[in-house]
């Protein structure tokens, strides 16, 4: 595998309940992108995000900026 192929992996605190996201962190440093796709559809769409926008939203989830949506 090299660093152009996507990493997928879910969350340690994934139980694994069927309502899971998967991350590939590894093209942050090269692409400036975190694309994030449902676990369930493995070859479904990609979302896209910057790695700015992906660590923003990592930091609103563990500080619970988003309790009240």
């Amino acid at each position: 595998m090299t660093t152009d192929s996507p990493h997928w992996f879910k969350s340690s605190y994934s139980s694994n309940g069927g309502q899971c996201v998967e991350v590939a962190s590894n093209l942050a440093a090269m692409y400036d992108i975190v694309p994030v796709r449902d676990s369930k559809n493995p070859n479904g769409p990609v979302l896209n995000a910057s790695a700015d926008a992906f660590t923003s939203f990592v930091t609103g989830i563990k500080s619970d900026d988003f309790s009240a949506i």
